[in-house]
């Protein structure tokens, strides 16, 4: 009988940074390859007719398809009708569910700017979470990002202005104990910033520029105190300016800072898509979905934060025609991010992978297909639709049941 904790993937084009020996392959960075998985891990990875498949073990049939690390969303409030301010394990298990078809196997349940007894709520419901079995079929929740409520109130984009406040460094306290925040927005020209960023690094929590008025010298000082990020690059920030470089120039420029992006054509247009990509390149570029609970339902009116949305033609908007997150999937984004930046794939899948990965310390154990690792993988066509997701080396999403063998 063949063991459910063991699985050997077949015919799959790998990048060929991970193989063993280079590989002649009609896709450019890319070679054939096979991949052992047993316990969750990955405990080979082989050239064809380097190793026979074990007998007994199952088999996953890649031919035809790319295999690529996990994709990972460190910002993402929702899906299928759910939201983090939901505040309950079972709307976490449906967006992980969700965001697992659309290859992703890890991501952060990122918070609206709300009370402090909502968002507490949130972090609590996060905690709970991840102390009980994550969903089966479901992406890995890694953790809680606070998108706010530490913002400037000049750029609040679709956060609700009546909730943003001053840094409070017992919130943030308090959110810390309650669950596992990983990951901060805030504003850091804000009075008392300074000190709450200290706080974060104490945490290893990753600190995160957005919804900023900073200039570009608070924001470089901002860095300078701990800041490694930047929140959805070029929206809900000062922008660059010749003479007044701006948030948007601080993170275009400085090597240190990852640049968070929404590729969806929406937020930002394919030809700036492309700068950043020259500036930053994939491995300081994180791909990001930003999106809402409308993901994956049919257009309509939608709650986000307390605030309704309308859906229509792919785009999210407040009342005012202000933008209010997205309905992209991070497989979509990657697709984009490839087109508008003319990387080959084998050049650009880190942004959606390894480099969230590295943004968060964690890269020792994903973005990568090697011996080792955790055997979060997604697999996907040349159209880069997704075929199949591993999380922990279990079948999450199969979009055909024959390729299990």
């Amino acid at each position: 009988m063949a063991s459910n904790h063991e699985l050997f993937i077949t015919h799959a084009m790998v990048p060929a940074e991970f193989l063993p020996a280079p590989q002649a392959s009609s896709l450019p960075g890319f070679g054939p390859g096979f991949v052992h998985i047993r316990q969750g891990q990955i405990v080979s990875v082989n050239v064809p007719g380097a190793a026979a498949p074990p007998r007994g073990v199952r088999r996953l049939n890649a031919e035809g398809c790319i295999l690529l690390p996990g994709l990972i969303d460190v910002h993402v409030h929702g899906a299928m009708g759910h939201d983090t301010m939901d505040a309950t394990p079972e709307a976490l298990a449906a967006m992980a569910r969700f965001f697992a078809a659309h290859g992703v196997t890890a991501f952060l349940a990122t918070t609206m700017t709300a009370s402090a007894e909502a968002t507490l709520a949130a972090v609590r419901a996060a905690a709970d979470y991840c102390r009980g079995p994550q969903e089966p079929g479901g992406a890995r929740l890694l953790g809680v990002h606070l998108e706010g409520p530490f913002i400037s109130p000049e750029f609040p984009g679709a956060q609700r202005a009546d909730q943003i406040r001053p840094p409070d460094l017992a919130e943030f306290d308090a959110l810390c104990q309650a669950g596992p925040v990983r990951m901060i927005t805030l504003a850091p020209e804000q009075p008392g910033a300074k000190a709450l960023i200290a706080a974060a690094r104490r945490r290893q929590i990753v600190a995160v520029a957005g919804h900023t008025s900073a200039t570009y010298e608070e924001c470089l000082a901002g860095i300078e105190a701990g800041i490694t990020q930047a929140t959805h690059t070029y929206n809900a920030m000062t922008g660059l300016h010749h003479r007044r470089p701006g948030t948007l120039g601080a993170v275009l420029s400085d090597d240190r800072v990852y640049a968070q992006l929404i590729a969806d054509n929406i937020h930002v247009h394919p030809a700036a898509m492309k700068i950043l990509a020259r500036c930053k390149g994939p491995s300081r570029t994180v791909l990001i979905t930003d999106a809402m609970r409308a993901a994956g339902l049919p257009p309509g009116q939608y709650d986000l934060g307390g605030q309704m949305v309308t859906v229509q033609d792919n785009q999210c908007r407040l009342a005012d025609g202000t933008l209010a997150g997205s309905v992209l999937t991070l497989e979509r984004g990657l697709a984009h991010f490839t087109a508008a930046s003319g990387l080959d794939l084998a050049q650009s899948w880190p942004a959606a992978s390894r480099t969230p990965a590295q943004s968060l310390g964690l890269d020792h154990e994903l973005g990568a297909i090697a011996v080792g690792y955790r055997a979060d993988l997604v697999l996907l066509d040349g159209e880069l639709n997704v075929v199949a997701t591993l999380v922990d080396g279990q079948v999450a999403y199969l979009q055909d049941e024959a390729r299990l063998e």
